[in-house]
């Protein structure tokens, strides 16, 4: 990834809705949703997420699909793999084995049967 995808895709990001959003794709898995089902589940217009939703997907960070009549929308991975990549290369003096991500592959993850569901966060008190 060059400087100038990694700055758009971070741009992409640095919105409220739009992190929201790519952080329910990332969740969903590889199948993604349709864009009435991000509307409701986000709360938010049609209008807005439409605007959200084109902005990801011209930094690369979500992939779009016709199924019949809706839009299914997916987290791109590979560029959420590439842009962690980006951040962490230099990370622990260049010694990227030490700390480097592993990255997500969530294909490999749905088809040995895990559950679609985020793992349960701790809560802090």
């Amino acid at each position: 990834m060059h400087s100038k995808q990694a700055i758009t895709a971070l741009g992409a990001l640095a919105q409220e809705t739009r992190l929201q959003l790519f952080r329910l794709l990332v969740q969903q898995g590889p199948d993604g949703l349709s864009a009435g089902v991000l509307a409701d589940r986000l709360g938010v217009p049609p209008s807005s997420l439409s605007f959200h939703l084109a902005q990801l997907v011209h930094a690369g960070l979500i992939t779009q699909r016709r199924l019949s009549r809706q839009q299914i929308y997916a987290a791109d991975y590979g560029a959420m793999n590439a842009l962690m990549a980006f951040l962490t290369e230099n990370c622990c003096g260049g010694s990227a084995a030490a700390c480097a991500p592993t990255g997500c592959d969530p294909a490999a993850a749905f088809a040995q049967g895990e559950s679609d569901e985020a793992p349960a966060r701790q809560r802090r008190r």
